[in-house]
């Protein structure tokens, strides 16, 4: 197939990702798409109790070991401003963090291995899970054991720091473990002229809003990474009332599993200690999201050697606060998470957010090497990856 014929498939596979965005557990018409695709060039697709999402497997003419490739295929709550041809045709829903371009990568993936599986030396499965924009779509599809008999998984992200024909790879923790918290203050309302009748929440709850920076300026190592965020506060309906009730929800981030317990544990106290200060009564309703991605070491060299053979140059991504659920996979199956460059672009989330095209033939190209490869070596003794530990901080 010529160089043109590729590019010209393979980004209108993306655009029609691209306009047809769905969000977590919606994703059926994308679902039907990816089934088809697969079908049309004959790959197989396992058997998984998924509502949305699916897992395809390329079996190699020699045995060997298994590894997975894992793409995300939701979309989020967005309106798409662009401006661009092909722009999402569902109004407020939106590709705005390249699920699409995983998708469309994945996919042709799964055909190249699949034309070229007597070269393989095991196994290939490839995850086209729903859901990651919820934090739990990875945990639907471990629930089905796809992942029991796999020995390495990979993973992908579009990076708009990097160009195209860029690839960042780095071993270790590189998104946060994410954590979210809604805490409900409960005082006693009066008027506002006369407060020393009441309990004010408002007062309570801008405390605790100030107070909580300081568990990550005074209780942290300045050389560790980890923020609070409160972004929601809520209380009252009107000028001249003190309210009952006031109710603070935010997220708190961390990259190793010390600072996630230590964050949480004084947060928990700061929050309790102050209401109490006030006379007031504080709810806090904690919900743990994904832990920090932690890439395991002993991949990092084969995932970088791929990458130079395939003409393309190897940077140090940045760490990043932001969460993954593919931490989740970690936890079973060491594993690799690997920055794709897609070109300068508006932040992922942002309504103008967008990639280049020209980076979807060599993520291509790359991931199919990278999968022959880690076969390759993990059957000839070459590769033995073993689960590490998050960072401890």
């Amino acid at each position: 197939m010529s160089h043109s014929t590729f590019y010209h498939q393979i980004t209108e596979t993306f655009y029609w990702f691209h306009q047809n965005p769905e969000l977590s557990f919606e994703e059926y018409e994308t679902t039907r798409r990816i089934r088809e695709f697969l079908e049309y060039h004959k790959v197989h697709i396992l058997d998984l109790d998924l509502k949305t999402g699916l897992a395809a497997e390329i079996q190699g003419a020699n045995s060997g070991p298994v590894i997975a490739l894992r793409c995300d295929i939701d979309a989020l709550p967005v309106q798409e401003e662009t401006g661009l041809p092909y722009a999402s045709s569902i109004a407020g829903k939106m590709h705005a963090c390249g699920h699409d371009f995983h998708t469309a990568v994945m996919l042709y993936v799964a055909k190249e291995l699949q034309e070229g599986r007597e070269h393989l030396h095991g196994r290939v499965k490839i995850l086209f899970q729903p859901a990651e924009e919820s934090s739990v779509g990875a945990l639907e599809v471990i629930k089905t054991g796809v992942l029991d008999d796999v020995d390495v998984i990979y993973g992908l992200h579009t990076d708009i720091t990097l160009p195209v024909g860029t690839v960042g790879i780095v071993s270790g923790s590189i998104t946060a473990a994410v954590d979210r918290f809604t805490v409900k203050l409960t005082g006693k309302g009066t008027h506002a002229a006369h407060p020393q009748d009441g309990i004010d929440p408002v007062l309570t709850a801008s405390q605790i809003v100030t107070l909580a920076q300081s568990i990550v300026s005074r209780n942290i190592d300045p050389f560790s990474q980890g923020l609070i965020s409160i972004t929601r506060v809520t209380a009252g309906n009107t000028w001249n009332v003190i309210p009952q009730t006031a109710e603070l929800e935010g997220t708190i981030r961390t990259m190793g599993r010390h600072n996630r317990r230590l964050i949480e544990e004084r947060f928990r106290t700061l929050v309790q200690h102050v209401a109490l200060s006030q006379g007031a009564a504080a709810e806090i309703d904690w919900l743990a999201g994904p832990p920090a991605t932690n890439n395991v070491q002993s991949l990092e060299p084969v995932a970088a050697a791929v990458a130079k053979e395939q003409g393309l140059k190897v940077k140090t991504p940045s760490p990043s606060l932001g969460g993954e659920d593919f931490a989740f996979y970690q936890e079973k199956v060491p594993g690799f998470f690997i920055r794709i460059g897609t070109g300068e672009s508006c932040p992922n989330h942002h309504p103008k957010f967008q990639v280049d095209t020209n980076a979807l033939e060599p993520a291509v190209d790359y991931f199919a090497a990278l999968a022959q490869k880690t076969l390759l070596a993990i059957k000839n003794g070459e590769l033995i990856p073993a689960k590490e530990e998050n960072s401890d901080d």
